[in-house]
Formats: structure tokens, sequence, C-alpha cells
């Protein structure tokens, strides 16, 4: 239950940190929400059109374990983001049962419009902190994540 505005917070609570994350990562999913939403969007279209233009065309199967979507999910994205035109599938010349994705044009300039809404979204969250501590606060997380993840 997140505590209401205003309310005080017992001290074990915004000393510990698994707490802290948790709220912090509530608070930056909405903001996340809100933002792609302006492009009728959610995170997962972001994350796959960004995996696409990063490493290129792939499988539907490679791009759901590269993003961490679920397969069943990342056929219903990909089939919204094929009816946007933003990707196209092509059967696999080397094995047509499978698909490939790749991203299009539009798709491009869709994420590049998401990515600088999601800019956006980063400095509203971050907003108290400077710079440096920003990119500490990157590398502090990147650390629990890749330790956690078995990177």
């Amino acid at each position: 239950m997140e505590p209401t505005p205003g309310a005080a917070t017992p001290a074990r609570l915004r000393t510990t940190p698994s707490w802290l994350l948790t709220q912090t990562a509530a608070h930056a999913a909405r903001l996340v929400a809100e933002g792609l939403g302006a492009f009728d969007a959610r995170g997962y279209h972001y994350r796959l059109l960004a995996a696409l233009d990063e490493f290129g065309p792939a499988s539907q199967a490679d791009l759901g374990r590269r993003c961490g979507v679920d397969r069943s999910d990342v056929v219903a994205v990909l089939n919204e983001l094929a009816a946007k035109n933003l990707v196209r599938r092509s059967p696999d010349p080397a094995d047509r049962r499978r698909n490939v994705i790749t991203l299009t044009t539009a798709g491009r300039r869709e994420l590049h419009r998401m990515g600088d809404t999601l800019d956006r979204v980063q400095d509203t969250l971050l907003a108290p902190l400077s710079p440096s501590e920003r990119d500490e606060l990157t590398r502090l997380l990147t650390a629990l994540l890749d330790h956690h993840s078995g990177r």
C-alpha cells in the first residue's frame, strides 16, 4: 500500500533500499506510461523498437528473450506495431516457420519521438539530482541489476 501524500513514512521504510526502489519504480512506471500514452504506446512497444534499432532484424522469440517480454505478449505487441507499419514481418529464409521482424522507417521515426518523450520523463524523475548524481545512480542500479540477473 502506497503512503498518502503528506503521511509520515516510518523511518524503517525510508532507510530500506528495497522499499525506496519499489516506490521510485512505481512512480517511474506511472511517468513512463503517461509519456508513452501520448503515442498510444506502452513500454513493451518502446523496448521492442529499441532492440530492433540497436541489434537489427530478429525473430519474434529472440526479441522476446532480449527484451524480457513473454512470448505470448511479443506476438500481441508485434501485431500492434505491424498494424501501425512500425515493424515488418517476413518469413525467415533459413526457416520458413519463423518470422523475422524488421524496423521500418516509420518505426525508427516513432522510436525517436518516443525516446525524446522518455528523455523528458527521465528529467522529471531525476529532477532533484545533479548530472553527476544521475550518472552515479545509473551506475549503481546497473551494478545491482547485473548482479541479480546473473550478468
